[in-house]
């Protein structure tokens, strides 16, 4: 039996890994196939991981180097991920060095694999760059001062970095969906280097039959719509309460559910405010963050999920995992039409997908509220399509093909 190979994963995200696409793909469905993970990046709080053993993840080794809450991180995150990489060398002979999401350890994770030898492979999952510069936009129409002069140089110089040394050096590039690979060939990158992985879904976790609903007595006589995912002003987030506002209108029961956390505490203060200004709290519930359990338990309370994504360069490559879920729970969605979503919708046939705007959105949540026929129909498909394409065992069978081809020496 061939011997389990390791790659060197340095992540953005905060270790140890709560996103199913890092946990469940490569805590899970990777080993099956002879692909053990060492894990390198910053733990999510500052000592709370300081001396996690390699032990703590089952599926190869963590290194957690440096804490994502220092003051320093976005300066010293590079040479932390320097460290966890020397830590990942020293537990044996590496396969390949893989970097998401990151532009300087990026760039040192192509050194390092050039000096010993091995691939290098780059995992994007958002435009890192394109979100510095809307940052840099956003200071700029407020005031061009030192503030928006250190963002410019900042997005200028990751532009630089990623897409003439990162990208350039890669022997292949995973990339969150196809629309995503479509920019990135356009910008001259081949297309047989990139691999899409859209999001996906635990199959065991989001069988319906083995979730408790939620006994909330809130949802009780309501018509409940569902919002499950995060709330940000960069999201247009206070659209939801625009579509709210028109149902209720005619549906004085109906009780938008969303279930989600902010990035900050001002997020969800703009958030609370904006449900008052419009006179909604009688049909807005907001519970902020919430055990995937409890998440899990108010969505199958919901007759309706929506997904509303907003359209632009860092949006329409993204594969958001909402609409996924609310198909893998039998709950018939409406969505917007940014390139994934439309694909999803299209393909399960278990949705509606209309433009990002109020009044359709609306009229496509009021049309499955009143229209038990459409909704059943829509419900009975989600699953079967979700279980057949999106779930991270299906995944996993594509990303292990792609490392076969990129790592044939080492396939299993």
């Amino acid at each position: 039996m061939r011997k389990p190979f390791s790659i060197a994963f340095i992540v953005r995200d905060p270790l140890p890994p709560i996103r199913a696409d890092l946990l469940t793909l490569f805590g899970a469905e990777m080993p099956r196939y002879g692909l053990q993970t060492e894990l390198v990046g910053q733990s999510g709080s500052g000592a709370a991981f300081a001396c996690a053993s390699t032990s703590a993840w089952q599926a190869g080794g963590m290194h957690p180097v440096g804490s994502l809450a220092s003051r320093f991180a976005s300066v010293m995150s590079p040479l932390w991920d320097l460290a966890g990489l020397l830590r990942a060398r020293r537990r044996g002979r590496l396969a390949c060095i893989q970097v998401r999401d990151k532009i300087a350890s990026g760039l040192l994770g192509r050194i390092a694999a050039g000096l010993l030898g091995v691939p290098f492979v780059y995992w994007m999952s958002f435009p890192i760059v394109e979100g510095f510069e809307v940052r840099r936009d956003e200071i700029g129409r407020r005031k061009r001062g030192l503030a928006w002069l250190a963002h410019a140089a900042r997005a200028a110089a990751s532009r630089f970095v990623i897409y003439r040394l990162v990208l350039p050096g890669a022997r292949h590039i995973f990339v969150q969906s196809s629309a995503m690979a479509d920019w990135l060939a356009a910008k001259g990158f081949a297309r047989e280097r990139l691999t899409p992985v859209p999001m996906g879904v635990d199959a065991d976790l989001f069988e319906r039959s083995r979730i408790a609903p939620s006994t909330d007595p809130r949802l009780d006589g309501r018509r409940v719509v569902l919002y499950l995912g995060r709330i940000a002003q960069s999201r247009k987030s206070d659209f939801l309460l625009d579509v709210a506002d028109l149902l209720r209108r005619d549906l004085p029961d109906l009780l938008l559910v969303i279930a989600g956390d902010a990035p900050s505490n001002d997020e969800m203060a703009w958030m609370r405010a904006e449900i008052a200004r419009r006179g909604l709290d009688g049909h807005v519930l907001l519970t902020g963050w919430l055990p995937q359990e409890a998440a899990l338990g108010y969505a199958v309370r919901a007759e309706v999920g929506l997904s509303p994504i907003p359209r632009g360069t860092l949006f329409d490559v993204s594969s958001p995992t909402k609409l996924v879920e609310y198909l893998a729970l039998g709950i018939p969605s409406v969505a917007n039409d940014i390139p994934d979503q439309a694909l999803v919708i299209e393909a399960s046939g278990a949705g509606l997908c209309v433009p990002m705007e109020a009044a359709p959105f609306a009229a496509g949540v009021r049309r499955l509220l009143i229209d038990p026929h459409l909704a059943a129909g829509f419900a009975a498909r989600g699953p079967g399509w979700v279980r057949a394409h999106r779930t991270y065992a299906i995944l996993g069978k594509d990303v292990a093909a792609a490392y076969a081809r990129i790592l044939p020496e080492h396939a299993a």
